[in-house]
């Protein structure tokens, strides 16, 4: 998991400056969670986001996140309830996960899940942001988007 999003950002720098965009590896900061996770308190101040969930060798969902976007960021993934699309609701919806999570997909997903925050600052633009969530999803292949 490191490896991967480690190599596909300096990757997509090359993608940023097809597009000049200027973008160093340095202007990302990179947040691991390993399993057994706690969810994200808050979205820094002046951040933008990716986020991902990854388990036993697969990325389940990768998205993005604008300043504006706190509850997106900290809980939606962790409640099937609490968004149109979220984690929680795709591992329920999913016949092969939905019995290993039980009722519990919050916990389920804290304690199986490593989760990865990916934060650039919010000058850089969601446009950038989306190019970078749809690399992304092209280069990880994330269950839930496809």
């Amino acid at each position: 998991m490191i490896c991967d999003i480690k190599e596909a950002l300096k990757d997509f720098i090359q993608v940023a400056k097809l597009v000049h965009r200027q973008l160093d590896y340095n202007d990302s900061e990179i947040e691991y969670l390993m399993a057994p996770h706690k969810r994200p308190t808050a979205l820094p101040p002046g951040k933008i986001a990716i986020y991902g969930f990854y388990y036993k060798e697969e990325w389940l969902k990768i998205g993005m996140v604008g300043p504006k976007s706190q509850a997106r960021f900290t809980s939606q993934h962790y409640n099937p309830h609490s968004s149109p699309s979220n984690l929680a609701k795709s591992l329920m919806k999913d016949p092969e996960m939905s019995l290993a999570i039980g009722n519990n997909p919050r916990e389920w997903i804290e304690t199986n899940c490593d989760r990865v925050n990916i934060f650039l600052s919010d000058d850089r633009g969601l446009d950038l942001l989306a190019l970078l969530e749809s690399f992304l999803h092209v280069r990880l292949r994330p269950r839930y988007e496809k």
